[in-house]
Formats: C-alpha cells, sequence, structure tokens
C-alpha cells in the first residue's frame, strides 16, 4: 500500500487514484493521504455528457475503494478527468497513433478540460449513529488553446512517451507546456486535481 511522504498515523484522507500528478498535488498542499488506487474502465456511456461521464466515474472510483475497506472512516477523494473537444471526449489514447489523432485534433483550437471530485466520508469512528456516508460530487472546467504543431512535432512529442496516459494525450505541466497558448481557469485542473476545489470541500 502507498503512502504519502509525511510521517502522520491518521492520513487526512483516502485517495483513490494511483496518479503521481494527484498525489504531487496533494502533497504540495500539505494534505496527508494514503493511496487506496481504483482502476475501472472508463466508457462514456451512449449519450452521456461529458460532465454527467466524470461525475459518474469520480464517484464509482470512490465506492470502489469504500466496498474494499467498508470500515475505513477517512473521507475517500476520487477524481476523473477528461478533455473536451466540442463534443468529443478525448480520454487516454489508446496507441501511439490514437495520440498522434488526439494531437491533431488539438493543434490551433481551444477545448475545455473537466475534472469531476467525488469526496465521500464515512462517519467517524467514534460516532454511534447509524452508518451513514455523504456524498459530495463537484467539477472543475478550465479552457485550454493549443498553439498550432506541426507533424514533426506531434512525432517528436509522442516519442517522449508522455501522452500514452495523459488525458487529451498531454500533460501540462511537462513537454506539452511550450504548445500551451493560454488557459482560463485553475491550472491545477488541468494536471488532473482542482486542488483549492478539493480544499473547499474538506473544510465542508
Amino acid at each position: 500500500m502507498q503512502t504519502s511522504a509525511t510521517n502522520s498515523p491518521r492520513p487526512f484522507l483516502i485517495l483513490a487514484s494511483a496518479s503521481p500528478r494527484r498525489q504531487e498535488i496533494l502533497r504540495a498542499a500539505g494534505i496527508d493521504f494514503e493511496v487506496m488506487p481504483a482502476d475501472l474502465p472508463e466508457i462514456p456511456l451512449a449519450a452521456e455528457t461529458p460532465e454527467a461521464f466524470v461525475c459518474r466515474m469520480a464517484e464509482a472510483k470512490a465506492h470502489v475503494v469504500l466496498a474494499r475497506q467498508p470500515s475505513l472512516r477517512f473521507p475517500i477523494l476520487a477524481a476523473d478527468t477528461v478533455v473536451v473537444l466540442g463534443n468529443s471526449i478525448l480520454g487516454k489514447p489508446s496507441s501511439p497513433e490514437d495520440a498522434r489523432r488526439m494531437l491533431r485534433e488539438l493543434s490551433g483550437n481551444l477545448h475545455t478540460v473537466l475534472t469531476a471530485v467525488c469526496l465521500l466520508c464515512p462517519p467517524d469512528q467514534h460516532t454511534d449513529s447509524a452508518y451513514e456516508v455523504s456524498k459530495d460530487i463537484r467539477v472543475a472546467s478550465t479552457e485550454v488553446k493549443f498553439l498550432p504543431m506541426t507533424q514533426q512535432e506531434i512525432e517528436d512529442y509522442v516519442a517522449t512517451g508522455e501522452p500514452l496516459d495523459k488525458a487529451g494525450a498531454y500533460a501540462i505541466q511537462g513537454f506539452a507546456s511550450k504548445y500551451i497558448a493560454w488557459i482560463h481557469g485553475d491550472y491545477f485542473n488541468v494536471v488532473g486535481l482542482p486542488i483549492s476545489l478539493v480544499w473547499q470541500m474538506l473544510k465542508r
């Protein structure tokens, strides 16, 4: 079982994700956590909107962890991020060629990054009340404008391997940073976890 870099014997929350980016964001914000990944197939339903899809996936991931560890008494945090271009959802590419296709579509265009955050809060272990779990799901949205990319730039970027496990086939904090003209909204949302939104939810 992976844990945060802190020495706290009582993690602040359970992170239902193996994403190194999400872990780095939580550490940088000084939030203690323990990692319990939830791996689920991420397939949109017919006629499902991008927002409905990410909300469904985030909630499902959180419930997977709770089902595995029903005695948990810490908040469970799950998130799901997608890139939306027009009416199309761009998830993680299935192959280098799929990554090339996504990057050609993003090149020179404006797209939206959606991240749904789900927080499941079991009751405190010392409570005498009936077992109930509270749920809070919210969505962050950020607009991102890509610079035009040449075919050679796309080939070179795919060759780095960075796009292959990223929604939309790019990492704004990595080699793709030089192709981002501007963003409107939360930068950390594009990385994979809107940390200010998470903090508001935890405080609530």
